[in-house]
């Protein structure tokens, strides 16, 4: 009866974000724009209430055992407001991609035009990261997507105060508050039961953890993008700059070890490994990061934790990093590629022929070259936001900013062609 409950209360919510879709997804670039600045300004201006509101969360999670790297993600600060705020900002000044295309005309007279158009209602799954919250805010009124959104119960307060102000921000400029929808019920049933809501939302996306992922790829009724587990890769070639790789090795794992774009495994080419694993070593002990070995590595750093075959297929989300010595690129590229959750890979090398066969032989969303995974990320990648990082190949791949919340509609105007 309960469960019953929470399926009718998901329901309403999901239809009330489908009745106020439309208008939304009709208005003006500059009204959109408006409402963004607007939540921009109420971020700033209410940055004490969230701030506030973040703190009861924080308190609860703690009492609950939550680790503290993934209170990391949970905490809000007055530059993380103030990132939230801008990135709503930065989406406002980007182009609008509604209503873009192309046309054309058929030798029978038919002028055919394809354009952008809103995906309808966005449904998003996500743990316990309120900036999410916002991002997502902030991307579906640009894009002219009504959001339903079910946070995490560690993040609930803090989402409660976020999405207020993101529903006076459309009220405030004339568009509908409730095309933004926050479900508040946190127990699994809730999540369940948006997964069922087939003609209400159009597309879900969860964020969060491979198990979180997992349960809504394999029960989901609705179509699904499969999102954010991250067991990225560095690998250190045999000509690599030391100095350059330990400096990349250090902020791709220490960084923020709880997110989805930091570093899980660190591959060092055999060549380089005596030299290069004593140097990050001492840079992981001074981060208490701890490192587990292959028994190549153990050999030359024999205090380290010997590393299982699990841990090559983990997302540590932790001050943990696996490695691994390499004997050739190869080598690296099939580990990569059978560990990977093509998310993000990276490699070091000073050889052209060595990054490109990387680059084109890595099967995932995003691949680098002498720079850090920590740039996959909507805001660093230019898109503002991003409603989350698609680690599968169909619509969408890698950081999703406005495009990606949009698809096709032809218009086609005729003068009485019949067929």
């Amino acid at each position: 009866m309960e469960e019953k409950k929470i399926f009718d209360e998901v329901y309403d919510l999901c239809m009330r974000a489908k009745v106020n879709s439309a208008m939304l997804s009709r208005a003006r670039t500059e009204v959109k724009n408006r409402a963004l600045c607007t939540f921009a300004r109420l971020l700033r201006e209410n940055a004490s209430v969230i701030l506030e509101a973040n703190a009861k969360d924080l308190a609860n999670a703690a009492e609950n055992g939550v680790r503290d790297t993934m209170l990391d993600r949970l905490r809000l600060t007055d530059a993380r407001i103030e990132g939230m705020a801008k990135g709503a900002e930065d989406i406002a000044a980007l182009p609008d991609p509604v209503g873009k295309g192309e046309c054309w005309t058929r030798p029978n007279g038919l002028m055919i035009r394809r354009i952008r158009v809103p995906m309808g209602v966005v449904g998003v799954i996500f743990e316990a990261r309120p900036n999410v919250a916002a991002d997502v805010a902030a991307l579906c009124i640009k894009s002219g997507n009504a959001v339903v959104l079910r946070g995490g119960k560690e993040a609930i307060e803090s989402n409660r105060a976020v999405v207020s102000l993101a529903r006076r921000a459309l009220a405030e400029t004339g568009l509908p508050a409730e095309a933004i929808q926050l479900i508040e019920n946190t127990t699994r049933a809730s999540s369940e039961a948006l997964m069922q809501m087939r003609g209400l939302i159009d597309v879900l996306v969860p964020r969060g953890g491979k198990g979180l992922i997992r349960a809504v790829v394999e029960n989901a009724r609705v179509p699904v993008i499969e999102t954010g587990a991250g067991n990225c890769h560095l690998y250190i070639h045999a000509d690599a700059d030391p100095e350059m790789a330990l400096k990349i090795a250090v902020n791709a794992k220490i960084s923020r070890p709880s997110v989805c774009n930091a570093c899980e495994t660190i591959l060092v080419n055999a060549q380089i490994a005596p030299a290069f694993l004593p140097m990050l070593k001492a840079a992981m002990d001074e981060h208490h990061c701890e490192i587990r070995g292959c028994e190549r590595t153990r050999e030359i750093l024999p205090d380290v934790t010997p590393a299982t075959e699990e841990d090559w297929d983990t997302e540590y989300n932790d001050l943990i990093v696996a490695v691994k010595i390499v004997d050739t690129l190869d080598t690296a590229r099939i580990h990569i590629n059978r560990y990977g959750t093509g998310h993000s890979e990276a490699i070091v090398t000073n050889d052209l022929a060595a990054a490109e066969f990387f680059q084109t032989s890595v099967d995932a969303a995003a691949v680098y070259v002498n720079a850090s995974t920590r740039f996959t990320d909507g805001g660093e990648f230019g898109f503002g936001a991003e409603l989350g990082i698609s680690t599968q190949k169909l619509h969408a791949r890698g950081p999703m900013g406005l495009d990606a919340l949009t698809t096709e509609k032809f218009l086609v105007n005729g003068s009485g062609q019949v067929r």
